[in-house]
């Protein structure tokens, strides 16, 4: 442990579920958090009656408080510092707060994370280190985008046709031809982000056949066309004749005088006007990136056909009232219901193996920061004191390290079949490219094509179990 006395107590407070699917008495089951808590050499304590004041004895002991979801609670819990450091999901924890160790998110977006310790969810200027855990659930929220896209695209009602075929009410040869509809292959998706669950959305989108335009930086540029994407320089470009939008933006920083987002309404007339008409919008990110009030006249007038929309709602059952950023969406229902879907933020925070993967990581981020001072996927500014260590990679998600790469070589047989490949299809290239006319291609193509496309195929599927794909990020991986 860092310079301070083994024997102090540290409490660390878990304020979200740490697993989802039910376990043996139908709670929502944290057994494998706890092991993993425990085999670590620490505590894990469980249950809503724990008086956190009367732990004791020394040692590191995680606090399991997923009842703690309002900001009341969590500032009469965590308000004078009972708590060393905290982990959460979706539950927001509040400017007044203390937690002088620092705090994780699992997941992403880090907005959430309020507190003044580490200088709110940006993590500017405070005293302890805020972290996240980047790709734990992008692949989860990316196949909850085609869901959604796949519930409103190719439009043929399943339900309707299987109801009226089951009652006899259906003949194919007279009724099948007032179904028309348009597959997905060769619809324009406009992918807004690059990021970890931006790129999952447009690698799925490409396995349907459609054609990924994404916007983000310019840095990113090279990387997304060598993946084979279209890149747009800003959202209306990307959003151009799109027959998708699909929004992984994240809100961007806060005004520090009026509190708005950078990139709160970012989606509006704008956008609406670029689309082709009849599009689908689904923003899966944060609903304040969409104007909803721009959304509600374009659904009206036909720019926009379906939407999708997953952000955080809060109910006060006692004074029938709801909160939260979906609350702006609920009037849209009466003018556009069947064409609107709405989610109570649950795409990226109701995978089981995704929140124990993610929890896991947590722990083991904070415990790395208290006993060593090291952090890994820091978020914002890096407190005195404190180092900061490469975060952990989900495998095939983030990029390419040189880690990455460096760990190919500790299997011999998978490194020499991958320079043999090489070298075969160097081979070939460059013979087609030194055949002197057209017959002699045609030759050569008919006596190396059956090799020349086994190693092709065996190389990309190589390349896709090593995670060789996307952006090389020059960070090596723990």
């Amino acid at each position: 442990m860092h310079d301070t006395d083994a024997r102090r107590t540290y409490r660390i407070l878990i304020c979200d579920l740490v697993g989802l699917r039910p376990g043996p008495d139908g709670r929502p089951d944290c057994s494998e958090v706890r092991r993993h808590v425990e085999q670590a050499g620490c505590t894990f304590h469980d249950g809503d009656g724990i008086v956190a004041a009367d732990i004791g004895g020394g040692g590191i002991h995680f606090v399991y408080r997923p009842d703690l979801n309002t900001a009341a609670d969590l500032v009469a819990e965590a308000g004078d510092g009972l708590y060393d450091a905290v982990i959460a999901a979706a539950t927001v924890v509040p400017a007044d707060t203390v937690f002088s160790e620092g705090g994780v998110r699992i997941g992403a977006g880090t907005g959430n994370m309020q507190s003044r310790s580490w200088g709110g969810g940006s993590g500017a200027g405070g005293a302890a280190p805020l972290m996240n855990t980047p790709g734990i659930n992008s692949r989860a929220t990316a196949q909850m985008v085609m869901k959604a896209i796949l519930r409103f695209l190719p439009d043929l009602p399943f339900d309707l046709l299987h109801e009226r075929s089951v009652s006899g009410r259906f003949d194919t040869g007279r009724d099948l031809k007032h179904f028309p509809t348009g597959k997905l292959e060769g619809r324009r998706i406009a992918v807004l982000g690059y990021g970890n669950i931006g790129r999952e959305v447009a690698r799925l989108a490409d396995a349907f056949g459609m054609r990924p335009v994404i916007y983000a930086r310019e840095r990113h540029r090279r990387w997304i066309e060598a993946e084979g994407f279209s890149y747009a320089a800003r959202p209306v470009e990307a959003s151009a004749g799109a027959d998708i939008v699909s929004v992984h933006l994240g809100l961007g920083e806060a005004d520090a005088t009026s509190g708005r987002f950078a990139n709160a309404g970012l989606i509006g007339e704008a956008i609406f006007d670029a689309v082709s008409p009849g599009a689908t919008l689904v923003n899966f990110d944060r609903g304040e990136l969409v104007d909803a009030a721009a959304l509600d006249t374009a659904m009206g007038d036909g720019r926009i056909r379906f939407a999708a929309i997953d952000a955080d709602i809060f109910s006060e059952a006692a004074a029938g009232e709801v909160s939260g950023p979906l609350a702006p969406y609920l009037p849209l229902m009466e003018r556009h219901g069947g064409r609107l879907l709405l989610l109570p933020h649950a795409v990226a925070d109701t995978d089981h193996p995704s929140r124990v993967a993610g929890a896991k990581q947590a722990v083991d981020q904070i415990l790395e920061a208290i006993r060593f001072r090291r952090v890994g996927n820091l978020k914002g500014d890096l407190p005195d004191g404190y180092t900061a260590v490469p975060g952990r990679a989900i495998h095939g998600i983030g990029g390419v390290s040189a880690g990455t790469l460096a760990g190919v070589a500790e299997d011999a047989d998978v490194v020499k079949e991958l320079a043999g490949m090489a070298g075969r299809l160097h081979d070939f290239w460059t013979r087609l490219a030194a055949a002197a006319d057209a017959e002699e291609r045609q030759a050569l193509c008919a006596a190396m094509g059956d090799g020349l496309m086994l190693d092709v195929n065996r190389q990309a599927a190589l390349m896709r179990a090593l995670g060789l794909h996307g952006p090389f990020t020059g960070k090596p991986r723990d």
